[in-house]
């Protein structure tokens, strides 16, 4: 365990927010988790899990414990007629962790190639892209309770899942520290590619058999071409959350806007493009010093260089503001704010 005072963050978010941790506190097993949080110290101080750091927003320093959760280790732990049941430790890399399930055949998570982020960050946020939900494959977490160190296992029921929602978000924030992640993968894989622009890609891609090999290289492909790389330009990926909006109300909005973009995702609800959203609201390549809109995908939010995270919230009010003045619809953020 090691921990560091008055700790520098901006290497430690893809935002790269300059903001620092009051302490900093790395993190490597279990051990080392429940040694730290029995410490009288910190016991009592606010504490905040941090991952990979792409789903977190800094508009101050945190006057508490950043846990940097490191714990690793990917294990086949059964299989039956027709899944295999793969535990990984929460501190494992998200896309590493598709490569290494794509290496071995196993099929589900491949629609969710390169979203940035750690195993512990996904069942918090029901991370999803291209028609495909965490929650779909599944299985279980372990979790640590901050107050008794026990751990408790929670199964796909227990967390409760919703639109990139889940208990993690609500009743049970701040008070487990997820350890390890439990899917569900197929050994007969289902194909989706029905939503966004796979299929298209594909054909481009000159794909003739469909894999999972090829379906992660799609998606990846399709990312890059969207997205700007963190590295480059400090981001989260997609700052809103899709707007849910009733078929009834989706009929209306299409009457005013011919071009709108929705999909079904239920028999009475549809999902708005919050990018199309606020590319038509007229935000799309926007720039305000170094805070701005990426030029080729609305729903990202980018720190050029030395925007604040202030600075970064307050353009995100103003575009929720001219969307919902313009459309009459209300956009959620995605990004935990700090």
């Amino acid at each position: 365990m090691e921990i560091i005072e008055n700790c520098p963050l901006r290497k430690l978010n893809t935002f790269g927010i300059d903001a620092k941790a009051r302490f900093l506190v790395d993190l490597n097993s279990t051990e080392e988790i429940k040694e730290l949080l029995s410490t009288p110290q910190f016991r009592s101080m606010r504490k905040m899990v941090l991952g990979g750091g792409s789903n977190v927003l800094f508009t101050r320093d945190f006057d508490g414990a950043i846990l940097k959760n490191n714990l690793k280790g990917i294990e086949l732990i059964r299989e039956d007629s027709e899944h295999w049941y793969l535990k990984a430790a929460a501190g494992e890399n998200w896309h590493a962790l598709v490569t290494h399930c794509i290496e071995q055949g196993y099929a589900g998570i491949e629609n969710l190639s390169l979203i940035p982020g750690n195993a512990g960050a996904a069942p918090m946020q029901n991370i999803g892209a291209y028609g495909v939900e965490l929650q779909e494959v599944f299985e279980e977490l372990e979790a640590l309770h901050t107050g008794s160190l026990e751990t408790r296992i929670f199964s796909n029921a227990d967390c409760r899942f919703g639109y990139r929602d889940s208990i993690f978000k609500r009743e049970a924030k701040d008070r487990y520290i997820i350890t390890s992640v439990t899917l569900r993968l197929n050994k007969i894989p289902k194909f989706n590619i029905s939503y966004g622009a796979i299929e298209k890609e594909l054909e481009a891609m000159g794909i003739g058999e469909l894999s999972i090999q090829a379906i992660s290289r799609a998606v990846c492909n399709i990312r890059r071409s969207k997205l700007p790389d963190p590295s480059e330009a400090g981001n989260a990926g997609s700052f809103f959350k899709n707007p849910v909006v009733t078929n009834a109300r989706f009929e209306t909005l299409k009457n005013d806007h011919p071009g709108i973009v929705g999909y079904r995702s239920s028999e009475n609800e549809t999902k708005l493009a919050a990018g199309w959203l606020i590319e038509h609201a007229g935000w799309k390549g926007y720039r305000q010093g170094d805070a701005g809109v990426h030029p080729k995908q609305a729903l990202v939010l980018v720190n050029y260089g030395q925007a604040s995270g202030r600075e970064i919230m307050e353009l995100s009010q103003r575009i929720a503001e001219s969307v919902k003045e313009k459309f009459g619809v209300e956009l959620e953020r995605e990004v935990n704010i700090i």
